[in-house]
């Protein structure tokens, strides 16, 4: 067995390096200048996570004088439909304010009136938490920062273990996406920022990567918590968006809060009710879709506004697409439709565990953004939760003992390594498998779902994890981080698929309605289903957690 791999050495290793892990980078620099922060990417830091480029808004932020962290408690629990632990929820809205003057001081442009206002939109329940900006090049600004404090960014290689000493975490093994080489990092703290499981359902259009979210995100994050031992809920929390046909992209607080029309399929108004993403669902599942967008009635003005928006820096690709569809603002319409199913801490309540210190239950074990369980987040909670985690890792490490190399924990991954790339005579291309497994997902775990979807759910993946070794091919290095990928999915739908099943309610709209038991029950489900790794990787165990308050805080 080969054991010529490099070793680097950190205090502080973050994996994954969207907006969550770029500022913690930025965060763990500047709290601590001289210690050695190593990020693994899977892709490349200057165009990678869900944030690949640019964004037109921060979702959350309390701005002084307006809106205050309390009202946010009140609307977001609202949201989740009272499945929020308060404290993670207001520490993020508390320190928002702190986070979006960091960003202003990197560059990033926030339009003001002439009176020196932001502009703030109402998306939420109650209070108008989200303050729009215009900056195309959020991600190179965060990356390009963290680079020029020293951070050291190791870019294409995808995080496959942690590795622990005892019961704390001691690192990561990571494999090169391109050369299949084997990367060790040891390091005295972790924190995972490595996104959501954006690639989980099969999308409408049928492209594997046609996915709303990041198609890099493949919950290895969660997978990776899941094998250390860390804690993890809201899995049950399937999201479907309603959003541009094809594309799903996203428009929908962009164009509804400058004064486009909501219209459904026949012809019924929806716009001057402020509808959400469920309401436009229900109207879909009651045969009265699909819901349209129509801002032909708008001025010049105004329309320019919204392009400007949408092919500059929300989704430039928009464009193009809808050039090629023939759509003007002006004149048409746009056509909505559900997306694909996908996992997600920052759009929905899918994730590791946290406190409000971003710590898991891991010592050493840290998470922030997609990867980390923050209420509906957003960009505001991976960017705030990137700075708490980097500064709760720095304190840490300060007086964690050196971490050790365990050669055995190495080899056991070499071992599945060689393993998978000895499958070069199986029949099946692996882009095949992957499709074939997001299709059954699509049948048994997408919602509405029911107990007899749910069991056929949990057996179809146990074939598939065995068929993984069995019938996929894997012919060269891409196929193999490929094959690492579907593990992941796999892994993360059975998850879903025993959460779902044990939550015997209908909660969250569409996301988590079961035809079996279609009544919310606050009485008996107002609680956290958590799930952990038992005696080995298929020992998948539940249990029922309370909701946490504020302390002096109360219903």
């Amino acid at each position: 067995m080969n054991h010529d791999y490099p070793v680097l050495a950190a205090d502080v290793l973050i994996i994954g390096g969207g907006s969550a892990g770029a500022m913690a980078a930025i965060r763990a620099k500047e709290v601590g200048p001289d210690q050695q922060v190593v990020i693994f990417e899977k892709g490349d830091i200057l165009y990678s996570g869900c944030i690949a480029r640019g964004m037109d808004a921060l979702n959350i932020v309390a701005l002084p004088g307006h809106e205050s962290p309390e009202l946010y408690l009140e609307s977001n629990g609202i949201a989740c439909q009272g499945v929020m632990d308060e404290p993670p929820s207001y520490i993020m809205a508390k320190r928002s304010w702190e986070m979006m003057q960091k960003l202003i001081s990197f560059g990033v442009f926030f339009p003001q009136d002439e009176n020196g206002e932001y502009e703030r939109l109402q998306v939420h329940p109650k209070g108008k938490f989200c303050v729009t900006m215009k900056e195309p090049e959020l991600k190179s600004i965060l990356a390009n920062r963290a680079r020029n404090l020293g951070v050291k960014v190791v870019n294409r290689t995808m995080a496959l273990r942690l590795i622990k000493n005892g019961d704390r975490v001691a690192g990561a093994v990571g494999m090169n996406v391109r050369t299949g080489e084997i990367v060790v990092c040891l390091a005295k703290t972790v924190i995972l920022t490595a996104g959501g499981t954006a690639r989980f359902g099969l999308p409408e259009n049928g492209y594997l990567y046609g996915v709303y979210d990041f198609p890099g995100n493949t919950g290895d994050g969660y997978c990776l918590a899941y094998h250390a031992g860390a804690e993890l809920s809201g899995f049950e929390y399937t999201l479907v968006y309603y959003i541009i046909k094809d594309i799903n992209s996203p428009l929908l607080y962009i164009t509804l809060t400058r004064g486009a029309h909501l219209f459904n399929a026949f012809d019924q108004a929806f716009h001057e009710s402020h509808p959400g993403m469920l309401l436009m669902h229900d109207e879909h599942m009651a045969l009265r879709g699909p819901m349209r967008i129509v801002m032909k009635h708008l001025p010049e003005k105004k329309i320019k506004e919204i392009e400007d928006i949408l092919f500059s820096t929300e989704r430039p690709v928009q464009e193009r697409f809808f050039k090629g569809r023939g759509v003007d603002f002006r004149t048409g319409e746009i056509e909505l439709w559900p997306t694909d199913c996908f996992l997600c801490g920052g759009h929905g309540l899918t994730g590791v565990v946290v406190n409000e210190k971003a710590e898991t239950n891991v010592p050493g074990l840290y998470a922030a953004g997609d990867t980390a369980l923050v209420a509906r987040g957003h960009l505001s909670g991976a960017l705030v939760f990137g700075m708490i985690g980097a500064e709760q890792a720095t304190e840490y490490a300060r007086s964690a003992p050196e971490p050790v190399l365990e050669r055995n924990q190495i080899d056991d991954l070499l071992a599945d390594q060689e393993g998978k790339l000895s499958q070069s005579g199986n029949p099946i291309r692996v882009e095949e498998f992957e499709y074939k497994v997001r299709r059954l997902i699509n049948d048994y775990v997408r919602p509405p779902k029911n107990g007899y979807k749910l069991d056929r759910a949990l057996w179809w993946m146990e074939r598939f994890r065995e068929e993984l070794k069995t019938m996929v091919r894997v012919a060269d290095i891409h196929d193999l981080f490929k094959v690492y990928e579907v593990e992941n999915v796999i892994q993360c739908a059975t998850l879903s698929a025993l959460a779902s099943r044990e939550r015997k309610e209908s909660r969250w709209g569409l996301w988590h309605l079961r035809s079996d038991f279609p009544e919310r029950n606050d009485r008996e489900w107002l609680k956290h289903i958590v799930l952990r790794r038992g005696d080995h990787s298929l020992d998948v165990r539940l249990e029922h957690r309370p909701i946490i308050k504020l302390e002096g805080r109360h219903e």
